[in-house]
């Protein structure tokens, strides 16, 4: 949580005042602010600093310090991971080895996760690219995946990425 200034941490001259009931009082001298704050018996919260001038509220700090970690905490759940599963491949795969792969693929996709699909070339395989493209396309084709990175050749392996296809 990102600090801010309470009461006499404020520099600035003048801030724009908020109530504690959410009225505005407008743009105040710092000590005003601060002695209407004490006479509430609640704190002066600067919650917009990078205003011109400041924006202050008047509140009682550890609510707000509270509220603020609630609204923080409800944003982490909410907020969804993108997991990357990683399969790899060899161009020369037989079509059980394949379909046993397909099925792997789908059951990632199935659980929202992208997959990253590598096909690994060894020796004179680096000759023939296209048949590792080949490959990855078929696989893309037979999920029905939408891709997000088109097959590229890295050094001597082939990565293509595919996510879920949204529904909607």
């Amino acid at each position: 949580m990102k600090r801010v200034r309470v009461n006499g941490e404020i520099k600035a001259r003048t801030v724009l005042v908020v109530g504690a009931e959410g009225d505005q009082l407008g743009e105040q001298p710092l000590a005003e602010a601060l002695r209407i704050a004490a006479e509430a018996e609640l704190d002066l919260v600067e919650v917009a600093p990078e205003a011109e001038p400041p924006v202050c509220r008047i509140v009682d700090y550890s609510r707000y310090r509270y509220e603020l970690e609630r609204k923080q905490k409800a944003a982490r759940r909410n907020q969804v991971k993108i997991v990357v599963k990683e399969v790899r491949l060899r161009p020369k795969i037989g079509p059980h080895d394949l379909d046993w792969q397909l099925a792997k693929v789908r059951g990632h996709l199935d659980h929202g996760a992208k997959v990253k699909l590598l096909v690994f070339f060894r020796g004179r395989e680096r000759e023939f690219p296209q048949r590792g493209r080949d490959l990855l396309e078929r696989i893309a084709e037979e999920t029905g995946a939408s891709v997000e990175q088109r097959p590229t050749m890295d050094g001597r392996s082939m990565v293509m990425v595919i996510a879920p296809r949204r529904s909607g």
